[in-house]
């Protein structure tokens, strides 16, 4: 063996400094893409004139023809707003049309504890008239 080959082999000390964390992420992330570094890349492709330089943009920037297929499509159309990055999922209902629903809700329930009480004390003016009792206040609970 010669020395050449004994330096080039690291020792069992180096190997625990230069050993990669083996903890793996629970979920991978989306990578999300801004609107400015979309029309960068464009025109960096736009620029490229010899054969190989899309496969070096696309390489170092870790994308691939699809995305550039897509953006173009979106350049095209005008989509300015489309080249900004989209919330997935179901889109969140205005915070008004909720509140809304639930305060009419509310309307319609108080407006039917109102009737319920308007038709309990017009009973119980009825039931004092027949019974010949005072009613005390007459004018006054009528015209609140």
């Amino acid at each position: 063996m010669c020395e050449t080959e004994s330096k080039q082999t690291p020792s069992a000390d180096e190997w625990q400094d230069e050993a990669p964390d083996p903890e793996v992420l629970p979920r991978a992330e989306r990578r999300q893409f801004s609107g400015p570094y979309k029309l960068r890349i464009l025109e960096e492709v736009d620029r490229c004139t010899e054969r190989g330089q899309v496969g070096a943009l696309l390489r170092r920037e870790g994308l691939y023809s699809s995305h550039l297929s897509t953006w173009r499509r979106q350049r095209a159309a005008g989509q300015l707003q489309a080249l900004s990055p989209q919330k997935r999922g179901r889109k969140a209902q205005e915070v008004g049309a909720e509140a809304l629903g639930r305060l009419q809700r509310e309307n319609e329930r108080l407006r039917a504890r109102l009737e319920q009480a308007e038709m309990i004390i017009d009973v119980q003016k009825k039931l004092s008239r027949l019974l010949g009792l005072p009613v005390e206040n007459l004018e006054t609970d009528e015209t609140r």
